[in-house]
C-alpha cells in the first residue's frame, strides 16, 4: 500500500511545486488614472534640483526646537498607539504567511481501558463467569499536512497580510511627521505668544504715560473729553488683551505637554530656556510630483492597502475552484512505555489526500467576490484621492510659503520706518521741538508692527513646515522592529 501510495504523493507535490509559481486570479497591478497622469512639474515650483528632507529642522539653530522633538518621538503617546498597530500588522503578515507551510504536530498518548467481553459484568457484581478485557496502550507521534496552493489563494492572502503591514508603516511615518509638526507648530506658537504678551505688555505702559498725559491736557482744556474717552478706552481695551494672551499661551504651551508626553507643570525643563528659532527664508527644492509617490507615507501606504485588495480579491476568486490538501501521520505504537521507544518493530504510518470542491454554498463564494471586487474599487478610489490631494497641497503650500515671505519682508521694511519715527519723536521730544505725546503715539505705533512682524515671522516657519510636510519629509529615523520589505507593485 506504502508502494502504491508513495508515486501518487509525489506525483501531487511535483504539480503543486509546478503551479505555485505561476497561477494567480488577483487583477493586474495597474496604476489608477489620476496617479498616471500625474503632471511632471508643479505649477510653482521651488528651487531647482531634488527634495533633500532629512533634518531639514535643524536649520532653525535652535537646540530647545531640537529637544522638543527629541522629546516627542520617544514619549508621544499616539507614536506608542501607531507602533503597537505597526507590530499588530507585522504580526498578521506573518500569520498570513503560516498557510504557505506544512503543518507540523507532535504528540504523545496513552489510553487505559478495562472492559467486559459480554453481559453486564460490573466489578465483582457480574457474576461468577463474567469475563473482562484490559488494555494499556502508549503512543507517540508526528503529524503532517499541507494544502497545495494551486490556484494561489494562499499566496495572495501572504501578500495581502504583507502590504497590509507596509501600510501599516506608511501610518506609523505618517503619524511621526503629524507629530513633529504639530510640535514646532505649538513651539512657534509659544515663541509668537510670549513676543506678544512682551508687546503688550509695553504697549500698556506707553498707553498709561498717555492716558495721564490726555487727561493733564484734558484738565488744561487742550483736548475734548472725547478724546480722553477714546484714549483711555484704547488702554482698558490693551489691558483687557493681556489675560487673554496668557491664557492663550497656557493653552499652547499644555498641548506642547501632552505632545511631547508630559504634564504641563514638568515642562520647565524645556520652556524656561531662551527660544530663538532661526528664520529661513530660502526656497526648498520641490523635485518631481512622481516622487510623491514614494516620498509621502500617506500615498504609499494608499498604495499598499490597493495592492491588499488586488490580493485579496485573487484569494476570493480562487475559492472558486477545488483544494487539494495532504496528509501524514508516523509514530509508534505499544503496549507499554518501553515500546514506544521501539520505533522498527513498532511504527505505524498513515497517509492520506483529500480533494475538496465547492458544489453549492447558498451563493457565500460569489458574494465573497463581490464584496472584494468592491473593496477594490474602493482603494483605487482613495489612492487616486490621496495622489491628486498630495499634489494639490504642495502647490497651495509653496504659494502660501511665497505669500508669507513676501508679507514678513513688506513689514521688515515697515518696521524699519516705525523704529526711525520713533527715534526721530525721541529726539525732538528731548530738543524740546516735539511733544510726549507724539513720542508715545510713534512708540506704540512701532510696537504694533512688531507683533504684525512676530506673526508674520511665525507665518513664513510654519508655511515652510508645511512644504515640508506636504512633500512627505523624512524625519531621518527609521522605523523601528520592522520586519517587512518593500511590495513589488508589478508582483503577481
Amino acid at each position: 500500500m506504502v508502494d502504491r501510495f508513495f508515486p501518487s504523493l509525489m506525483s501531487l507535490a511535483l504539480l503543486s511545486a509546478m503551479t505555485s509559481g505561476c497561477v494567480s486570479l488577483a487583477p493586474p497591478s495597474a496604476a489608477p488614472e489620476i496617479a498616471a497622469e500625474i503632471p511632471a512639474k508643479f505649477n510653482k515650483s521651488g528651487a531647482d534640483g531634488a527634495y533633500e528632507s532629512a533634518g531639514w529642522w535643524r536649520a532653525f539653530q535652535d537646540p530647545v526646537l531640537n529637544s522638543l522633538l527629541e522629546a516627542a518621538l520617544d514619549k508621544n503617546l499616539d507614536l506608542a498607539e501607531a507602533r503597537a498597530r505597526l507590530r499588530a500588522a507585522e504580526a498578521q503578515a506573518r500569520l498570513s504567511k503560516s498557510g504557505l507551510f506544512p503543518q507540523i504536530n507532535a504528540n504523545l498518548g496513552s489510553n487505559y481501558s478495562d472492559s467486559p467481553l459480554s453481559g453486564t459484568a460490573f466489578g465483582g457484581f457480574g457474576g461468577a463467569g463474567a469475563q473482562r478485557l484490559e488494555t494499556e496502550t502508549y503512543s507517540s507521534g508526528l503529524g503532517f499536512s499541507y494544502e497545495l496552493d494551486i490556484w494561489g489563494k494562499l499566496r495572495n492572502e501572504a501578500r495581502a497580510g504583507r502590504s497590509d503591514a507596509f501600510a501599516a508603516a506608511g501610518d506609523m511615518q505618517a503619524a511621526r511627521l503629524a507629530v513633529l509638526a504639530e510640535t514646532i507648530t505649538s513651539y512657534f506658537d509659544i515663541v509668537d505668544a510670549r513676543h506678544q504678551i512682551a508687546l503688550t505688555a509695553k504697549t500698556i505702559d506707553v498707553l498709561g504715560d498717555r492716558v495721564e498725559q490726555t487727561e493733564n491736557r484734558y484738565q488744561r482744556g487742550l483736548v475734548t473729553s472725547f478724546e480722553l474717552y477714546q484714549v483711555r478706552q484704547d488702554f482698558r481695551n490693551v489691558q483687557a488683551s493681556l489675560p487673554q494672551r496668557e491664557s492663550q499661551l497656557a493653552a499652547i504651551e499644555g498641548q506642547l505637554a501632552v505632545l511631547v508626553g508630559r504634564y504641563s507643570s514638568n515642562m520647565d525643563v524645556f520652556l524656561k530656556a531662551e527660544m530663538a528659532p532661526q528664520l529661513i527664508f530660502a526656497d526648498i527644492p520641490s523635485g518631481l510630483p512622481i516622487d510623491l509617490l514614494a516620498q509621502r507615507p500617506d500615498v504609499s501606504a494608499a498604495g499598499q492597502r490597493l495592492e491588499a485588495a488586488r490580493f485579496r480579491l485573487g484569494a476570493r476568486k480562487a475559492e472558486r475552484f477545488p483544494s487539494l490538501g495532504l496528509s501524514a501521520n508516523t509514530g509508534t505504537q505499544a503496549a507499554n512505555v518501553s515500546g514506544v521507544f521501539d520505533i522498527f518493530d513498532n511504527w505505524v504510518l498513515s497517509l492520506g489526500a483529500s480533494l475538496t470542491a465547492p458544489i453549492f454554498q447558498g451563493g457565500r463564494i460569489r458574494a465573497n467576490i463581490a464584496i472584494a471586487d468592491a473593496q477594490y474599487a474602493q482603494q483605487t478610489a482613495i489612492y487616486a484621492r490621496t495622489v491628486l490631494t498630495a499634489y494639490q497641497e504642495v502647490g497651495v503650500a509653496m504659494e502660501r510659503y511665497e505669500e508669507e515671505r513676501q508679507r514678513y519682508r513688506f513689514l521688515f521694511s515697515q518696521l524699519g520706518e516705525a523704529e526711525a519715527t520713533a527715534e526721530l519723536q525721541s529726539r525732538r521730544f528731548s530738543n524740546g521741538v516735539g511733544s510726549y505725546v507724539e513720542y508715545l503715539d510713534a512708540l506704540r505705533a512701532k510696537f504694533q508692527v512688531q507683533s504684525s512682524l512676530s506673526s508674520a515671522g511665525k507665518d513664513v516657519a510654519l508655511s515652510r513646515l508645511a512644504i515640508h510636510r506636504a512633500l512627505g519629509g523624512n524625519w531621518d529615523l527609521e522605523l523601528q522592529n520592522t520586519e517587512v520589505r518593500p511590495v513589488n507593485q508589478g508582483e503577481d
